[in-house]
């Protein structure tokens, strides 16, 4: 962890303002906006880029998956510039449960993965690189969007200590029990050999 060095109020004004950030569901502005619908009645219900691809237009999968990423890099790069590392931290997880938990559609949200990405480049670049060709290779070779996050979001640890980067173990761990919540149901359905591929059309 870094060292503490604002006061709970000002690290409290960063965590509402990088949650309010990270709970713009850029997956559901992105489909209305581009005509096809609300992407919560299509396929998974999801609104992340996986669910979005679903809709067979790759330019609003890739829209969604580059904002729902940058919005947690965002929200990490402006409190470091502004206030420091322990900031920077806050403002992630915050962003983080802002995107799995958004208060505008009453607390049901994504799952997490490019936003937990976005954060990873954000707080070390390195790190961030790692995470993101790991779930490329399982991907690729798998099909498995979630399988591929799960991986990614459990060898981020490991890719840390490689990297020397240990500051920001404590923060990638609860990022990354939140993502294997969130993908509990995507567990059940890969155990029993039901989820579906990458880029298949559900529902």
């Amino acid at each position: 962890m870094p060292l503490i060095e604002h006061g709970w109020l000002v690290l409290g004004v960063v965590a509402v303002l990088a949650y309010l950030l990270g709970a713009v569901p850029f997956g559901l502005v992105t489909a209305k906006v581009m005509g096809l619908g609300d992407i919560r009645q299509i396929g998974s219900g999801n609104i992340g880029a996986t669910n979005v691809l679903r809709t067979g237009n790759k330019l609003a999968a890739f829209l969604t998956l580059v904002l729902d990423a940058g919005k947690g890099a965002v929200a990490v790069l402006v409190a470091r510039y502004a206030l420091g590392e322990d900031a920077a931290q806050v403002a992630g997880l915050a962003a983080f449960v802002g995107h799995i938990y958004p208060v505008y559609l009453g607390f049901k949200g994504g799952k997490g993965v490019a936003t937990f990405l976005g954060i990873l480049l954000a707080l070390s670049f390195p790190v961030g690189l790692a995470a993101c060709a790991t779930w490329l290779v399982v991907a690729l070779v798998t099909r498995y969007s979630s399988l591929a996050a799960l991986m990614a979001a459990a060898l981020s640890s490991l890719w840390l200590f490689y990297l020397n980067q240990g500051q920001i173990l404590f923060l990638v761990v609860i990022l990354t029990i939140l993502i294997y919540i969130r993908h509990a149901a995507n567990l059940k359905r890969l155990n029993a050999g039901t989820e579906p591929k990458i880029g298949a059309k559900k529902g």
